[in-house]
């Protein structure tokens, strides 16, 4: 427990842990600032927030910015472990296979790291996220609704949309014609998936 967010990031610095469950409200470094650093060092330490409003903008911008779940209070202990639980088996799923290859792109999961035709491409943590989902489904049909429930955690996510977004940037770094995407395909009425 830490009662500022500076301390609560050197102490991520100093010992990496599990999970995050992170309050908006903190001193000196706020939850979204904290949550951006956590997620652009580590894109796949799942962080669970807590917060007072269950405005949307807000979840909006917290599940941009990198965050696997949303919790609005008051909430039960219940809920909160059940939740912490499930971002943890998304996390360890997500770490089963650790390389994968496509046309001129490599990409190494266990590092976060994804080089196109040996230069480093530079991801978002969600659309790392969205793409390492779909490459461990090779070839499977995944719906908006999955992606926003595996890739977000989060069950009542405002807009699919923000699903096509992420999948557009997606294409922009790492197809060769974004108007022919030979990787990342549109499956109409259906949802995405992944072509090697």
């Amino acid at each position: 427990m830490h009662g500022n967010g500076q301390s609560a990031l050197e102490s991520f610095h100093a010992f990496p842990p599990a999970i995050i469950v992170l309050d908006l409200r903190l001193p000196k470094l706020s939850g979204r600032d904290l949550c951006k650093e956590v997620k652009a060092e580590s894109p796949t330490l799942p962080i669970v927030v807590l917060s007072a409003t269950s405005d949307v903008s807000d979840k909006v911008l917290l599940l941009e910015l990198g965050a696997d779940d949303y919790v609005t209070k008051p909430f039960s202990p219940r809920e909160l472990l059940a939740r912490v639980r499930a971002a943890l088996r998304h996390t360890s799923r997500a770490s089963d296979i650790g390389l994968a290859s496509f046309d001129n792109i490599s990409v190494d999961l266990k590092k976060m790291q994804v080089l196109r035709d040996g230069e480093l491409v530079v991801l978002t943590a969600q659309e790392f996220k969205i793409m390492q989902f779909l490459v461990q489904n090779l070839d499977r049909v995944i719906s908006r609704d999955e992606l926003l429930k595996e890739v977000w955690g989060y069950q009542n996510y405002p807009s699919t949309r923000t699903v096509d977004n992420h999948i557009f940037r997606l294409r922009q770094k790492l197809e060769r014609d974004i108007a022919k995407p030979v990787h990342f395909r549109t499956v109409h009425g259906m949802g995405y998936k992944f072509v090697h």
